[in-house]
């Protein structure tokens, strides 16, 4: 009777945990929807802001440069924070920023102000309920099954795109876009009460089998941030975040205000590029099962591949402005923009993994949010400069290269 007794109530406990396992991968990826989607809405206000106060695009893109600047410098500050002050206090931190910001934004008339709310609070907002946070609560409660919660949780800036992207769009042709990122920033606020009264002490405390193994293993790995970063792989890693996301977000920041400018009606061209937070739901589950099939090397080079395709896709749109180019163009770029962040932070917890991996992986991570920041930025200023978007598509193209040369030729990345 004792021994049925405590196999029942271990299934019980396993059985709660895994309950509650889920709902922290649910908040997490809610909170990751609201802080990607908001963040990347800024390519549709991008356009309207612009014709509102006559700015050259450089100077309107630099408010998206200095959001992705700000996301990916404080990612170790995060991190920190989120060790010190906990879940609850972090995310409401996160919450009480971005609707600060908002409505900050809603009554700017000069470009710092845009830069200060939208650029870095933001930034900052965003990171505060992004992947560094999302990643060690995930990592108290998924175990060995991380990899798929990770996969999960990288398939929500999709999701996020695919949602708010036209409802942006319908906000500003209903509201203005000062309405609507007033209305964002009232939501923000109220979301911070139910989010405070949620049951954090057991979200923060893990699965205890995932939990006391995790510590009794530390102390055998040996990393520390400054020997990792006298190791190849930790700039190779750095290097391939900052190359991709120069590319990425070169052009992101501007595809629909292109779409509008080949010919595509403001709302088509919002909502047709937030499908793609569908396409990179299956781009991210494709290219992970072709990393249990053909291995992670073969399957990232596979998404660069198709990242390139989609490339050549959009710059023949402005030659043949048609849905079915589109179409190939969303599906083929759409699907591969985030498709290789589960696998090369695999790859980064994997060479690194240890007491401070969190650590290491934030400094790693700031590859992202540098390139993020200067592909912006530099793609609103080539834009400017050559009053074309084939510079643009050929910057974004030669980064794409450069982000996948790593795993061609470092030996870490090879295997």
């Amino acid at each position: 009777m004792d021994q049925h007794t405590h196999r029942d109530d271990t299934r019980t406990t396993s059985a709660k945990s895994a309950g509650v396992a889920l709902n922290v991968l649910a908040l997490c990826f809610v909170l990751m929807v609201l802080g990607r989607g908001l963040s990347d809405s800024f390519s549709v206000f991008l356009k309207p802001i612009s014709e509102s106060f006559d700015w050259d695009r450089a100077e309107v893109v630099s408010v998206y440069s200095l959001t992705w600047l700000a996301a990916g410098l404080t990612a170790p500050v995060v991190g920190r924070l989120f060790d010190r002050l906990g879940p609850r206090a972090v995310y409401a931190l996160g919450l009480l920023l971005l609707g600060g910001a908002f409505l900050v934004a809603a009554h700017a008339r000069q470009l710092w102000q845009f830069q200060l709310s939208v650029g870095l609070c933001v930034g900052f907002g965003a990171a505060l309920i992004g992947i560094v946070p999302h990643s060690i609560m995930l990592g108290r409660w998924f175990g060995p099954r991380l990899p798929t919660a990770m996969a999960v949780l990288y398939s929500a800036p999709g999701a996020g795109l695919l949602l708010l992207l036209p409802l942006s769009q319908i906000l500003i042709d209903r509201m203005g876009w000062r309405g609507a990122y007033q209305l964002y920033g009232v939501v923000m606020l109220c979301l911070l009460l139910p989010l405070v009264l949620l049951p954090w002490r057991r979200f923060a405390g893990g699965a205890p089998h995932v939990v006391k193994p995790a510590e009794t293993s530390l102390a055998a790995e040996g990393w520390t941030l400054a020997s990792a970063m006298r190791h190849h792989a930790f700039w190779a890693l750095f290097s391939t975040f900052f190359f991709t996301s120069i590319a990425m977000f070169g052009l992101t920041a501007q595809i629909v205000a292109y779409l509008i400018d080949v010919g595509f009606p403001p709302l088509q061209a919002a909502t047709a590029w937030g499908f793609s937070g569908v396409t990179l739901f299956v781009g991210m589950l494709g290219v992970s099962t072709l990393d249990g099939i053909i291995g992670r090397r073969p399957s990232i080079l596979f998404s660069y591949g198709v990242s390139i395709l989609g490339i050549f896709l959009l710059w023949l749109l402005q030659w043949y402005p048609n849905y079915w180019l589109l179409t190939g163009f969303v599906v083929t770029f759409g699907s591969m923009i985030g498709s290789r962040g589960p696998l090369i932070t695999a790859t980064a917890l994997k060479i690194f993994r240890g007491e401070r991996v969190g650590t290491i992986f934030g400094a790693i991570s700031i590859g992202s949010g540098l390139g993020s920041a200067f592909g912006s930025w530099s793609g609103g200023l080539i834009h400017d400069w050559t009053h074309s978007y084939n510079p643009l598509i050929a910057f974004a193209l030669v980064s794409v290269v450069l982000g996948m040369i790593p795993f061609l030729v470092v030996p870490a990345l090879r295997r």
